[in-house]
């Protein structure tokens, strides 16, 4: 039985999105559906978070980039802790991302595109327990040439498009500086690359991170 239906009552919802304009849309349209309540809406995912903890939502809607910690990121800390589902919104639905999500536990991932009723079908049935993967995210997937990368490598690439240090990127995933490094040197080498911002470049072209 989900929290759902052992409250016997409508699905509440919590939306994270950093495009105002975008989340103010959502909150509205999808706060019209007279079985969905939004409990919390936010701007980034630090923020997501924090208001998983607190109003413990049945489903949290995330947007994939936001910043502080992307939509990812916030679902695996939020699934730690709470009983909730959590779906994925992007504009860019690469093969990489949709493999991260689905290891962080993500029961939906859907692309912005989507329109707020269809979105609020995905919702229902992430609440009723089922997962939902948009048909076309799910071919790309399926069809995508396979990374050579390691997940520790891919996971220092994807830092290494932001401006963020090398510092930064080993805090961020809680490793030395010289780990990160030697990640850094062998997704290089592995891609044929003149420095790791070519190599995330790359991955992130052929869809892997």
């Amino acid at each position: 039985m989900t929290a759902v239906e052992a409250r016997g009552g409508g699905i509440r919802l919590l939306i994270a999105d950093d495009e105002h304009l975008i989340r103010g849309a959502l909150v509205a349209l999808l706060g019209l559906e007279p079985d969905i309540e939004v409990v919390a809406s936010v701007d980034n995912g630090v923020s997501a978070i924090e208001q998983a903890a607190a109003t413990r939502p049945d489903v949290c809607l995330l947007d994939l980039e936001m910043p502080e910690v992307d939509g990812i990121e916030a679902a695996s800390r939020i699934l730690a802790s709470v009983p909730t589902r959590v779906v994925i919104v992007t504009r860019h639905a690469r093969p990489g991302v949709l493999r991260r999500a689905l290891a962080a536990r993500v029961s939906g991932f859907v692309p912005k595109s989507t329109p707020a009723q269809e979105l609020a079908h995905v919702i229902r049935d992430v609440a009723a327990g089922r997962r939902y993967i948009d048909p076309e995210i799910a071919a790309t997937a399926l069809t995508a040439e396979r990374s050579p990368l390691t997940d520790r490598e891919l996971d220092a690439l994807r830092f290494s498009r932001s401006t963020m240090s090398v510092q930064q990127i080993a805090e961020r995933l809680h490793l030395a500086p010289g780990t990160v490094r030697n990640y850094l040197s062998s997704a290089m080498t592995k891609l044929d690359a003149t420095s790791r911002h070519d190599a995330a470049e790359k991955a992130w072209q052929q869809g892997w991170i």
